[in-house]
Parts: structure tokens; sequence; C-alpha cells
């Protein structure tokens, strides 16, 4: 997989069902050290508790955001699986707008008044 992919994607490899330790097949080191070697992100969750569910995902989102910041992704190319919303002017392609929802803004239409 890694091979095929976007060279700065950010993966997270998800340790689940934290809470079932007594049933575990691989231990938190072997994850991490599996993640280490692959240069992933490592977390372990449970959903029936929820323990580490939300950090995951923010974690990975911070990390996405702070790449974008830094201008690490083209944004222009969605190939990349990245689909901006609201994108500053130096990161849109050009001819592109877009808002805070990420769809192209049609023109005002003027209202006929009384």
């Amino acid at each position: 997989m890694l091979e095929h992919a976007y060279a700065r994607m950010t993966i997270v490899l998800v340790g689940n069902k934290k809470d079932l330790d007594e049933e575990r097949e691989v231990s938190y080191d072997e994850g991490l050290e599996f993640a280490r070697k692959n240069k992933l992100i490592f977390f372990e969750t449970s959903a029936k508790t929820s323990e580490n569910v939300d950090q995951t995902f923010i974690h990975a989102t911070k990390i996405i955001y702070n790449n974008i910041a830094r201008g690490e992704y083209d944004l222009a190319n969605e190939s990349i699986g990245i689909k901006p919303g609201n994108v500053p002017a130096s990161h849109q392609a050009p001819g592109s707008s877009s808002t805070v929802l990420g769809a192209k803004q049609e023109p005002q239409k003027k209202a006929d008044c009384c």
C-alpha cells in the first residue's frame, strides 16, 4: 500500500478493543514497533469505552491541518485525498474560489424591491 500512496499521507494504525486485554493477540509494544518501522501514527482504542477514539481523530486532524498550513500539500491536486473547503487564496487553484463549506459562491442576485 505505501509504495502506491501519496508520499506525505498521514496514516494511523489503530489497535481496537483495548478493553479486552485478556484476549489480546498483539501487544501494545508490538503495535508501536510496527508503527515506528512503517512511519505510522499508533493509537490503541476501545469503541466500547470510547477510550482514545476522539483523541485518535483529533491527533490525525491536527497533523493534516499543520501540513496544510505549512504548504506541504498541493491542494489543487485532488488525487492526494484532500478536498479543501475554506482555502487561503495562496493555496487555491487558479480561477477557483471557495466558501467555508467549500462550495463555489454563486453571484448574489438583487432582490426586487418595493
